[in-house]
């Protein structure tokens, strides 16, 4: 549907090197990096908005790599949504669709459809200035898919929100995706990624170094980088005995599954993939230690609960689970995890 093959511009200070990306029909792909990495040139490179050294982007197996803006089927929406302040919001939506020979009535109609779409029909008599940022966000939406691109291309759309509207435009993100545009979303927040994408893709220094599937990338992150963006934090230098240990500052020794029989390397064990309890439990799992909590981080939907076991580790819990255990600080647990939820890395 989309295809990014090869890619390359070069700046003063920065470059994008070789990158290449392929969208599906109906994908909701995030590319995943820090600021500065390249995101949005690519997104601009992608709108046209910038011509690339190198490389080729088809869509629907057509090239478009050279072709002028209004004649590429993608839209753009910025991080500071780019919108018209002396136009009301319907003069803002109907924007792009204002010159194409269509009707009146069949322009309102449009505006009409995508303001309802957008949840702003309340709102289309007023005037930027008077809006909040999340009915911005909506605005500059409902202005670009008025046009019905094929690829809508988003520029760190959550970025400015408070909690609750992030909530209320993931929803609505989520539900144009399902309605059928394929849509391409940047962002430097991995808790974006795993609640709104089906594939991802890790930019570090202008460069691709993982993409997939969100659940293989996430669970199976190729190295140190990748694991601590994607939201790992327990991650280890180890030395692996020939019986799959892992053995960590030479005292804490972890069951593992070596099947490449290194020497050494890094282990990588998800905090979803301890279980927690007051009690020593009876369980298949090949790891089990006795710990103290240290600290306890509450968050929106969960808890994260640091336990010392001669090594730190973080655990995350539900509400649920808290509300059961009724954990505290200072006090003796145990933890457990089977050596197959355990990621090792050369």
């Amino acid at each position: 549907m989309l295809k990014l093959s090869n890619i390359s511009i070069r700046f003063s200070e920065f470059q994008l090197k070789n990158v290449t990306l392929e969208l599906e029909k109906n994908d909701y792909y995030v590319l995943l990096g820090k600021s500065g990495v390249g995101k949005t040139v690519l997104l601009e490179i992608i709108a046209g908005l910038i011509r690339p050294d190198s490389g080729q982007i088809l869509l629907n197996n057509e090239d478009i790599t050279r072709k002028k803006i209004q004649n590429r089927r993608v839209g753009i929406v910025f991080q500071d949504f780019s919108i018209f302040p002396h136009f009301t919001v319907y003069q803002n939506i109907e924007y792009p669709i204002k010159n194409k020979k269509i009707s009146k009535a069949e322009k309102r109609k449009l505006v009409q459809e995508f303001a309802e779409l957008t949840n702003i029909t309340h709102l289309l008599t007023r005037k930027p200035n008077n809006l909040s940022g999340g009915e911005k966000q909506r605005v500059a939406l409902a202005r670009t898919l008025i046009s019905k691109p094929d690829c809508l291309l988003l520029d760190e759309p959550l970025a400015s929100l408070d909690v609750q509207l992030k909530g209320d435009l993931r929803n609505l993100l989520r539900r144009i995706n399902q309605k059928g545009t394929t849509i391409l979303h940047v962002t430097h927040d991995y808790e974006e990624a795993i609640a709104l994408s089906n594939k991802v893709a890790v930019m570090q220094k202008g460069k691709i170094i993982q993409k997939g599937l969100t659940r293989e990338v996430f669970k199976k992150p190729v190295n140190a980088f990748v694991a601590r963006f994607t939201g790992v934090k327990n991650f280890f230098k180890a030395d692996f005995s020939p019986f799959n240990t892992a053995i960590i500052n030479d005292q804490i020794k972890i069951s593992v599954d070596n099947h490449d029989f290194l020497s050494n390397g890094k282990i990588i064990i998800r905090g979803e993939e301890i279980i927690l309890s007051n009690d020593k439990m009876e369980s298949s799992a090949s790891n089990n230690f006795k710990g103290t909590i240290k600290q306890i981080i509450p968050y929106f939907s969960n808890y994260e609960i640091i336990v010392d076991i001669g090594i730190e580790l973080s655990v995350i819990i539900s509400e649920h689970s808290m509300l059961k255990y009724k954990f505290k600080e200072q006090r003796q647990v145990w933890l457990s995890f089977k050596s197959s939820a355990i990621k090792i890395i050369p």
